[in-house]
């Protein structure tokens, strides 16, 4: 995730010049296929592959279940992953209402809208509810765990954590859509009921963003950045909650304001 490389580092206040070495992120491309089947090539950090293609497969109603899964196989070597579902499992059918439009997947977003999704709109039902202060405290804990950010400035961290702010996954990635499957993947292999759950991230909230959160059922989205309008018009959509700018004692509620106990 993380390498080491040289640099020529110049500094204007002396106007010194030295030669040494920085830390720069990983991005490297992963094939990830359905029972063989070539699906979609997602730019990303090499770390966590097997719960980023259980969760980014979950997150795009490919799985309903990870119950479905007979076996994941990881090549690391190649960047590879391949899902098995279970034979019963009418896999075109849930290809043909995906919201994917390109089967290479960059790092900068997560290379669809929700807007493209042709079934049924998730819609998120829970009734947690989390104290604003929880909330708070778990968007701070990000930059404090997030040793690859520390390092190269060039990743995103997400996070999941229980209704009393026990972490319960927790990933880093180039691509915040990225990291928020990988956090995904971890849960729901870790069989961990993610409608009692909340998802903390450093990066903006997309419309990607908030469209994974509730295809998953996670009721509330909150980010040390920036909520964006397509982040807000799903959230409005589904019924998610998202809270953004969480940081300074303060938060900005955009939608669902009745889960968030000040």
């Amino acid at each position: 995730m993380v390498r080491q490389v040289d640099i020529t580092k110049i500094d204007l206040s002396t106007g010194k010049t030295q030669q040494t070495t920085d830390y720069i992120a990983e991005e490297t491309p992963l094939h990830l296929f359905v029972n063989n089947i070539f699906w979609a090539t997602i730019l990303c950090s090499p770390t966590n592959l097997r719960e980023m293609a259980v969760g980014h497969l979950l997150s795009e109603g490919i799985l309903h279940s990870i119950d479905e899964i007979v076996e994941v196989t990881v090549k690391e070597a190649e960047g590879t992953v391949n899902v098995t579902l279970k034979p019963d499992i009418k896999v075109e059918d849930r290809i043909s209402i995906s919201r994917l439009h390109s089967r290479v997947i960059p790092s900068a977003c997560g290379g669809a809208t929700p807007y493209q999704y042709k079934g049924k709109t998730p819609v998120v039902t829970s009734d947690l509810k989390v104290r604003a202060q929880v909330l708070f405290d778990s968007v701070n804990q990000l930059n404090i765990k997030a040793t690859g950010f520390r390092q190269t400035g060039g990743l995103h961290v997400a996070a999941i954590y229980r209704a009393n702010g026990e972490l319960v996954a927790l990933a880093e990635d180039v691509g915040r859509h990225n990291a928020v499957d990988k956090v995904i993947g971890m849960a729901a292999l870790a069989k961990e009921d993610l409608s009692g759950c909340f998802v903390a991230l450093s990066g903006r909230i997309s419309g990607d963003v908030a469209f994974k959160a509730a295809k998953v059922g996670i009721p509330i989205v909150a980010s040390l950045s920036a909520a964006l309008s397509s982040g807000i018009a799903t959230a409005k959509e589904t019924n998610l909650t998202i809270a953004g700018f969480v940081r300074g004692k303060r938060l900005n509620i955009y939608t669902a304001p009745e889960r968030i106990i000040v």
